[in-house]
């Protein structure tokens, strides 16, 4: 059994790492955190209520920009080029975070790691799941990107590339998965439904439609 089966439940590897002493980032991120709000920068009350926001996040925002991406092909081409950009174009805010969305083909399959932390955009998706935490994940996924993939239920071929993309403080990345086939004629809501946050994470493909 391998590291990553021996930390995951239902094929997701969980997160030790919050349960023991507070590493470098987490540290600094305490202490800038209590000297803004010492200094009077930021109050608590701000603070509370954007961690809110970003909690009350969910998929249902990054699908919005796949579905579009999938059936217009003019902004797909701006969200490659400009992933900020294309989310304030459908009204998504995603602040000054530096969003880059990368493509995934019948020849090219990506990942998303963060190997530091956990730098996730979390305005689109959410709060990252334990296993992205993980150092298990972050270790792995760049190391043995097919073995890490192959245990989420997600074969890649060896005739396909898959790429990693480590995400870092101030940039982010973003998968656009394949749009599965069967599906022409979809409506945006209705392609919106097959995009989960692991398939923007990029360790699952799309959903696929029933028969």
């Amino acid at each position: 059994m391998s590291e990553l089966d021996e930390d995951h439940h239902h094929g997701h590897p969980t997160a030790p790492d919050e349960d023991g002493p507070l590493g470098y980032y987490r540290t600094l991120e305490v202490a800038v955190r209590e000297l803004l709000i010492a200094k009077g920068v930021i109050t608590v009350e701000a603070l509370r209520r954007q961690i809110e926001l970003m909690d009350g996040a969910h998929a249902g925002r990054g699908s919005l920009l796949v579905a579009r991406a999938w059936v217009d092909p003019a902004f797909k081409a701006r969200a490659l080029e400009d992933g900020s950009a294309a989310c304030r174009e459908l009204g998504l805010e995603v602040g000054a975070l530096r969003l880059i969305v990368v493509e995934s083909t019948e020849r090219l399959h990506n990942l998303v790691v963060c190997t530091l932390c956990s730098c996730y955009p979390r305005p689109l998706l959410g709060l990252p799941p334990d296993w992205y935490k993980s150092r298990a994940y972050r270790a792995r996924a760049v190391r043995e990107p097919r073995a890490v993939l192959a245990e989420f239920g997600t074969l890649i071929p060896d005739e396909i590339e898959v790429r990693v993309h480590d995400s870092t403080a101030d940039m982010r990345y973003l998968v656009l998965p394949e749009r599965p086939a069967d599906t022409e004629g979809w409506s945006e809501e209705q392609l919106a439904a097959l995009v989960t946050r692991d398939a923007m994470i990029g360790v699952a493909r799309a959903i696929r439609p029933g028969p």
